[in-house]
């Protein structure tokens, strides 16, 4: 009896999801677009079931053709793993390694960190996703996704790869006309730009510490300007408009130029400390360890002097 799966089958299906188009997985594959549908519609024949919902332009998978991708994407991360474990480990890391991070993040220090890596790895294939809201953490689509905070889920490893604080900041023509906040009670007096991101409870401001008062304070944030992108958020703060809350890696720069003052300096936010998170089962893949470690020492080496 021949097998409804065949191990050709897991590399077709996620170069297939991968791309996005029939048309599309045809150029990757080197081959004809029929010649892909020929392929996909033998392997559904094969399994019973429907894995892709094709239109003209589009294609997306079946809740069955999601699975199947879940499978095929963990089958060939292991075998990439075995690989590197029994083998090659001697050659030095090597394999696909898919990276998720934030937007901006990733734009300003994860795309030239990977830039470096490969240049020290060659062997390592790297596919970078940027997204405004992060993919769940045990998502299979991905090995490594650089994250803000100490994760919740314990199914997942966090390792911290650089202190960073979330300031709040505003221009200085900004205070002159609307003065300088002093306890937090003030910022509701201010224009407070607002960025909606991820399922972080948008519009509240936790700060604690100051003079009389150690346990946090929640501020509501209101202002007539709010956005999912922090730099454009930033931009609105050097254009005068209002005060922001913004992790100290986008507006350090800002601050020792003089272009943004720090609002109420002796009160802190949540910690936004940068990790790198992994499932558990990636800890043993060296092209996993490689790049952690990697990234860990090049964000400790540009962090590491405090704005302060």
């Amino acid at each position: 009896m021949n097998p409804a799966i065949l191990p050709a089958d897991l590399g077709f299906l996620s170069t297939l999801a991968a791309a996005g188009s029939l048309g599309a997985a045809a150029r990757e594959l080197g081959v004809t677009t029929p010649a892909v549908s020929k392929r996909l519609a033998q392997m559904e024949s094969r399994l019973g079931v429907a894995l892709v919902n094709r239109t003209t332009r589009r294609m997306s998978l079946t809740p069955e053709g999601e699975l199947a991708l879940e499978y095929a994407r963990r089958i060939l991360g292991e075998i990439d793993d075995l690989t590197q474990i029994l083998g090659n480990a001697s050659a030095g890391p090597s394999g696909l390694l898919r990276v998720n991070a934030s937007l901006g993040f990733g734009r300003r220090h994860v795309g030239p960190l990977i830039s470096q890596f490969v240049a020290q790895y060659p062997h390592v294939e790297v596919q970078l996703q940027l997204s405004v809201d992060p993919p769940s953490l045990v998502d299979s689509a991905f090995d490594v996704c650089i994250r803000f905070g100490a994760p919740p889920d314990a199914r997942v490893i966090a390792r911290r790869l650089a202190a960073n604080r979330r300031l709040l900041c505003a221009s200085p023509a900004y205070l002159a006309q609307a003065g300088v906040p002093r306890v937090p009670n003030d910022l509701a007096r201010h224009n407070c730009i607002g960025i909606r991101q991820g399922d972080e409870a948008y519009g509240i401001w936790a700060l604690s510490g100051g003079r009389h008062r150690r346990r946090p304070e929640s501020v509501t944030a209101r202002g007539n300007l709010t956005t999912n992108d922090g730099e454009i958020a930033v931009a609105w703060a050097l254009d005068g408009h209002g005060i922001v809350m913004r992790a100290e890696w986008d507006v350090v720069d800002h601050l020792r130029s003089g272009r943004l003052v720090q609002v109420l300096p002796g009160y802190q936010t949540a910690d936004a400390d940068i990790h790198a998170v992994y499932p558990q089962r990636r800890q043993t893949a060296a092209r996993v360890r490689a790049f952690v470690d990697f990234a860990e020492k090049a964000f400790a080496e540009k962090f590491a002097t405090p704005m302060d």
